[in-house]
Order: structure tokens, then C-alpha cells, then sequence
């Protein structure tokens, strides 16, 4: 994500500040609420619990670039949405989980904070510098990162399922439908607040994917250096599977509607 930021982008954040605002604030409202309410609704385990809030206090995942654009929302924005929150994902996600999960397990906000600054922010800034000062060498580099990246996160979830998955399944299901309901919540709320904002449909749908996909990968991470047990970084494993599943339709949905000329309706 580094490599694709440029000063531009700056300024285009700049352009749209009352946008971007919004975006980041429900980001970090709608989302963190919704998991500790489901949490709570469902009455989950203590370790799917921490989970659930964990990943539920996670920034954006860059894969809401990519279902903005089939979305037809605006995909800039997107992407100024996803690298502000991840900015802010050093300070928000160890003060919102240690917030919010401490209540079902110990967390180490501290630790959470390092690892954050280290798995964030640190290749984020590396990449922004690299796409600013180096350009050809990053143009070079460009075609091959998304395999590399996509490669990582199905390793790092598919691993965190498979070394947990007699414990899925014994759940009945459980963690697959409080992870859903998160990111339904995360989807609806985002689009309905918007809307309720003034933005338009375009503006509003962008939020709506921003805050209802999470950095799901970054969950998987914390959860397995900062939480002694393995099970808590399922729901974050669960929630790359449901965020790209639910926001896949959604966009399709939409792009169907706009390509049809079809104008939905929105009270």
C-alpha cells in the first residue's frame, strides 16, 4: 500500500477533508462498537471475544480499494481512507482493544502499540518514501506485489484456521456468524451514516466498504504475538473470508444497478 501513495494523494486528501473525516471516524466508532456488542449478543468464549474486538479495532484493508472501484464508488478516496486509518491504527487499535477486549483477557496495549508501528506503519512509510524517491525501481516492483500480497494473507489465515479448525467447527458455527454480523453491521451503518451525512451515493458507498472491510491480517498478527490463546486470532482468520465475501456482492450489486441504469432508492 506504501508504494501506491504519493504526495498527490496528500493533497487529494486535502481536497476532501469533510469526506475523509467522516470515513475515519465511523471506521473507528461503527466498527469497534459493533464487535463489542455482538460479543456480548452472542455471548461468546472469552478468546473469540478478544478476537472478534480485535479485528473489529483494526484499520481498513487495502482490499477495499479494489471492491470501491468494481463498486463504483470513489476509489481515491478509498485509498486516502485506508492509509489514514491505518496511520491512526498505531495509537486507535492497541487503545480500542485494550479498551473494549481487557474486559475478557489481558491485553498488552504497549505490546500491541510496538507490533504496530512495526507491521504498519513502518512498511507503509518505507513504501510511501520508495514510490517518492525511487519511482522506477518501485514501477518495477508494482506488477509483482499484489501476488506476494495476496499469497501472504491466505498463508497467515489459512494457517490460523487449519491450526484451529476442530474448535471452529465444534463452535456450531458461532464465530462464522459474529464475524458476519460485524461486517454487515460495519457495511450497513457505514452507508446508512453517510447518507444520513449528506454525501452522495458514490461518497457513501466508499465509506460503506471502507469501514465494513478490515486489515484482517494485521489481526491474524497481533492476535498470535499478543494473546496466549491461539483461538483468538480465528475470528480475524474468519473475517478475511466474510469481508471480501460480503463486500464482493455488495459491489456487484452495485455495479449491476449502475450498469443497468437502475436507480436505487435510498430513505
Amino acid at each position: 500500500m506504501g508504494m501506491t501513495l504519493s504526495l498527490k494523494d496528500i493533497q487529494g486528501a486535502l481536497a476532501m477533508p469533510k469526506e475523509l473525516l467522516a470515513g475515519v471516524v465511523l471506521q473507528y466508532t461503527v466498527m469497534p462498537i459493533s464487535g463489542a456488542l455482538v460479543s456480548k449478543l452472542l455471548g461468546l468464549p472469552s478468546h473469540y471475544a478478544a478476537g472478534l474486538v480485535l479485528v473489529a479495532c483494526c484499520p481498513g484493508g487495502t482490499a477495499s480499494n479494489v471492491v470501491t472501484y468494481l463498486a463504483r464508488g470513489n476509489v481515491a478516496l478509498s485509498v486516502l481512507m485506508t492509509a489514514a486509518s491505518t496511520f491512526l491504527a498505531v495509537i486507535m487499535t492497541p487503545l480500542l482493544t485494550a479498551k473494549l477486549a481487557g474486559q475478557y483477557v489481558a491485553v498488552d496495549a504497549g505490546g500491541l502499540l510496538a507490533s504496530t508501528l512495526q507491521v504498519v506503519l513502518l512498511p507503509v512509510v518505507t513504501g510511501a518514501i520508495m514510490n517518492q524517491y525511487i519511482p522506477t525501481i518501485v514501477s518495477k516492483l508494482s506488477p509483482f506485489t499484489p501476488l506476494v500480497a495476496i499469497v501472504a494473507v491466505s498463508a497467515l489465515c489459512a494457517s490460523a484456521i487449519a491450526q484451529n479448525s476442530s474448535a471452529i467447527l465444534s463452535s456450531g458455527g458461532q464465530v462464522v456468524v459474529a464475524v458476519g454480523a460485524l461486517h454487515l453491521a460495519g457495511f450497513f451503518f457505514g452507508f446508512i451514516l453517510s447518507k444520513l451525512l449528506g454525501f452522495n451515493n458514490s461518497t457513501s458507498r466508499t465509506i460503506s466498504i471502507e469501514v465494513g472491510m478490515q486489515n484482517s491480517v494485521l489481526g491474524v498478527v497481533l492476535a498470535g504475538q499478543h494473546f496466549s490463546n491461539p483461538l483468538t486470532a480465528v475470528p480475524c482468520a474468519v473475517s478475511s473470508v466474510c469481508h471480501s465475501i460480503f463486500g464482493s456482492a455488495l459491489a456487484g450489486y452495485w455495479r449491476l444497478s449502475s450498469d443497468n441504469g437502475v436507480k436505487v432508492k435510498y430513505s
